[in-house]
């Protein structure tokens, strides 16, 4: 067990709402290794997508009006959702580098702030505060080297300089969480190629195209399972997995896991409690094929189909 860390969290709508599992997981994780997320009172949507699409000040003011409430705990916040992420540390290098937009954004949300909160992404705060030392001591089940497509979208590596990773281009902080855990991270060219994201609504043709590009690179490089950090990414890997291959032709039967989850099971923490149950393609495959997996379920939990 490590030294108590404690961070502000902020959940974003997703989490709340398609992407519970991702939440559960996390405050599942978090808490097996003594990490309180305190979630920030009274938080707003971020405006992710829609709102930058829409008005540069209102995609400015919306996460700027969570970052001066958060200011006020002097913690750092903590973010699960690539797109909250993006959002936020736009808006922070944004009143930081220009006074003038600073000062009409303290007008319009009615209190100072500078830019001085930092926001972490959750992989971030696993890997570098937690430690991948401690992951690994919480290990209890090795996940017999299977093998993970590592999947970490467009919003945490780009633009370059509000990544959290020393190589956009190729980060390895998830990577290097799973091999702690006992997985294999594969070696594959689309860690950060884009799933279609938000287009999945107005666009789905493009984002069954993206998609299924990342699913079949994910399968030819010989993936069991595709891990991930975004809600978006995750919907569209997952829950438009049968619909990509209708229109490819073909299966590609790849769960696709939040990060957490997979760090959860390597826990052996019970599957209800990382929301294992609400993946769209089945894990059991996946969760068969794993060691004492079948062992370590506690007598009450069903196997997952």
């Amino acid at each position: 067990m490590i030294e108590r860390l404690r961070y502000t969290f902020y959940p974003g709508c997703s989490l709340h709402s398609t992407a519970r599992e991702y939440r559960e997981s996390l405050e599942a994780v978090f808490s097996a290794l003594g990490v309180e997320l305190v979630e920030l009172p009274d938080w707003t949507c971020c405006g992710a997508t829609a709102a930058h699409a829409t008005d540069e000040r209102l995609a400015l003011a919306l996460p700027l009006e969570n970052l001066s409430r958060a200011a006020k705990l002097r913690r750092d916040v903590a973010v699960a959702c690539a797109a909250c992420f993006n959002r936020l540390q736009l808006a922070n290098q944004a009143v930081r580098q220009d006074n003038s937009v600073r000062a009409e954004m303290e007008k319009i949300i009615g209190r100072p702030y500078d830019g001085s909160v930092k926001v972490r992404h959750v992989i971030e705060i696993l890997v570098q505060d937690v430690g991948l030392e401690a992951v690994r001591e919480a290990t209890r089940l090795n996940l017999d080297r299977l093998k993970v497509a590592c999947y970490y979208g467009c919003l945490l590596a780009r633009p370059r300089e509000v990544s959290i990773f020393e190589d956009p281009e190729n980060p390895a902080l998830m990577d290097d969480c799973m091999d702690a855990i006992g997985a294999e991270p594969i070696e594959w060219p689309y860690k950060t190629d884009c799933c279609g994201a938000a287009y999945s609504l107005t666009n789905p043709a493009m984002a069954v195209r993206l998609s299924g590009e990342i699913l079949s690179m994910a399968k030819e490089a010989g993936a069991e399972c595709i891990a991930v950090a975004c809600p978006l990414c995750q919907s569209n890997l997952d829950l438009r997995q049968r619909d990509i291959e209708c229109h490819r032709g073909g299966r590609f039967e790849l769960p696709v896991f939040y990060f957490t989850q997979l760090v959860g099971i390597a826990f052996g923490l019970a599957h209800r409690s990382l929301g294992l149950h609400r993946l769209a393609v089945s894990p059991g495959k996946v969760l068969a094929s794993v060691g004492r997996m079948r062992q370590l379920a506690a007598p009450q939990q069903p196997e997952i189909k």
